[in-house]
């Protein structure tokens, strides 16, 4: 293996060299021209410079948005004419999924298979919703003879959506499909640190029949673009994902305008492995669990908790599986754990490293892996014997780095698990059918698996509790979301109303 990151730096044919915003159809600068350089995971190298939105750049893309919304055709579509361009969409990212992943790898230092399965994700995000939209039934309720209340559900306006820099082009679909399969109109904020797939998106869209406004894109820091959109008073709605303190600044700069809210934070999921549970199906889920995605992903089960009698055997095989996990360059299909997204991060989870070191045993990891002295790339970490009030116990880290720690009783387990501020996910392992659903309904977090890795039904809610969120989307929740619900009163028959004043 050869120490040069760059003398293996895989870089895409025709990579752009600057990146754009998008607004009212066209491409454009910023209006003061800033500009942010954008950098490749592998390298630390500068690629492209992005154009840096400010808030007279997301003043522009609102009134293109709203302009959209209020005079032209989308909001009136029928879903079924709506639903016929999301399936266009969906046909366009599957043709192309492998040009998708090869760039977003390349911005994101994600695996590349990984890449092409998010990129196919991104697809099936817009089918769904362009499916769902059109069988949307909406409530009905009869007083025979007297009475009859319907539900008539309305495009909100402008939506305005920010998203974050792991797998961005999954998670941008994973707003983008509900909040136009309703008629919306978007304004699409994403991280700064991976504008390169959120760039395609307009060609696509374009290309699809999208009309000319419906979708805005501005680029820019959380703190200028992603500020003004949430303060903007003509963006009614914002979904939001990311970190919880991010949340909740978002939460404070949204609230003297009342709007809706959707936000998805951060994580410190417990993964609960009983004494009997199937240990060769655990391990290989908790593996997989906190080092796919480079372990940048919010569901990551990165406390493990482990009864004592199976607790060295399962640390034991845990940690020798954890080394052989395969750390390569992002291009390589062999490739399990790639580059972490920039440089920042990278330092921030080394510290957490450094942290452990004192906290736990290091029992794999500790470090960079052997044959990387450049890149942002860290060995899958296992620290076992962790106390729960150590920082990489409590602290969401969003890298490959996991926390091992015994327990005795159930009690005890759903008290470790429940004890951080976190409440996302939860993933448990018991062979014991009626221990498992009742940890279920007892654990704090918005959604748990048993015995299961995280494989989500589109149809089901996403979201958590505690500082792990606020609402839920997903399936009709992302509809009840991105809709005014307006229930429509007729009475039939002979009107009986009281009268005042005779």
């Amino acid at each position: 293996m050869t120490d040069t990151a760059a003398s293996v730096r895989h870089v895409p044919a025709d990579l752009p060299t600057r990146i754009q915003h998008y607004i009212d159809g066209r491409f454009v600068d910023s209006l003061d021209g800033g500009t942010f350089d954008v950098l490749d995971p592998v390298s630390n190298e500068v690629y492209a410079r992005a154009a840096a939105g400010k808030k007279a750049d997301i003043d522009h893309a609102v009134a293109a948005a709203r302009r959209a919304f209020e005079e032209g055709p989308w909001p009136r579509m029928l879903p079924r004419e709506r639903s016929r361009v999301l399936h266009r969409i969906a046909d366009i990212v599957e043709s192309r999924d492998a040009r998708l992943a090869e760039l977003e790898s390349f911005d994101s230092g994600l695996p590349i298979t990984q890449a092409l399965g998010q990129a196919r994700r991104a697809a099936e995000n817009f089918r769904f919703f362009a499916d769902l939209v059109v069988a949307q039934a909406d409530d009905t309720f009869k007083v025979p003879g007297r009475q009859i209340n319907y539900v008539n559900r309305k495009p909100i306006g402008v939506a305005g959506l920010i998203t974050p820099w792991n797998t961005p082009f999954m998670l941008e679909s994973w707003k983008l499909g509900p909040a136009l399969a309703t008629g919306n109109t978007v304004v699409l904020k994403p991280a700064e640190f991976t504008p390169l797939s959120a760039s395609l998106w307009a060609g696509i869209f374009e290309e699809a029949g999208l009309p000319r406004g419906v979708f805005n894109l501005v680029n820019g820091l959380g703190e200028d673009a992603g500020d003004a959109l949430v303060r903007h008073p003509d963006v009614p709605l914002i979904s939001f994902t990311g970190e919880s303190r991010t949340g909740q600044i978002i939460f404070g700069n949204a609230a003297p305008h009342l709007k809706g809210l959707s936000m998805e934070l951060g994580g410190k999921s417990p993964a609960v492995v009983f004494a009997d549970a199937d240990l060769d199906a655990a391990i290989d889920a908790t593996v997989f669990g906190v080092f796919s995605l480079n372990g940048e992903r919010c569901t990551a089960g990165s406390r493990i908790l482990v009864q004592r009698e199976v607790y060295d055997e399962f640390v034991e095989r845990y940690a020798a599986q954890a080394k052989r996990v395969k750390v390569g360059y992002p291009h390589d299909p062999a490739t399990e754990v790639g580059a972490l997204v920039h440089p920042e991060h990278f330092e921030k989870v080394m510290s957490y490293v450094e942290i452990g070191k004192g906290e736990g045993r290091l029992v794999a990891g500790g470090g960079r892996p052997e044959g990387f002295k450049s890149g942002n790339f860290v060995a899958p970490t296992v620290f076992a014997d962790v106390a729960p009030d150590a920082r990489i116990f409590q602290e969401e880290i969003f890298g490959p780095v996991v926390a091992i720690t015994p327990f005795d009783t159930d009690e005890e387990a759903l008290a470790l698990a429940n004890d951080t501020k976190y409440g996302l996910a939860a993933y448990v392992w018991t062979n014991d059918l009626k221990r498992a659903h009742n940890f279920a309904q007892a654990v704090e977090a918005g959604m748990v698996w048993l015995n299961s890795n995280n494989v989500r039904d589109l149809r089901t809610p996403f979201g958590g509790v505690k500082a792990s969120g606020l609402g839920h989307e997903g399936g009709y929740r992302s509809i009840d979301f991105y809709t005014h619900q307006q229930a429509v009163h007729i009475t039939l028959g002979k009107v009986h109303n009281p009268t005042f004043g005779k």
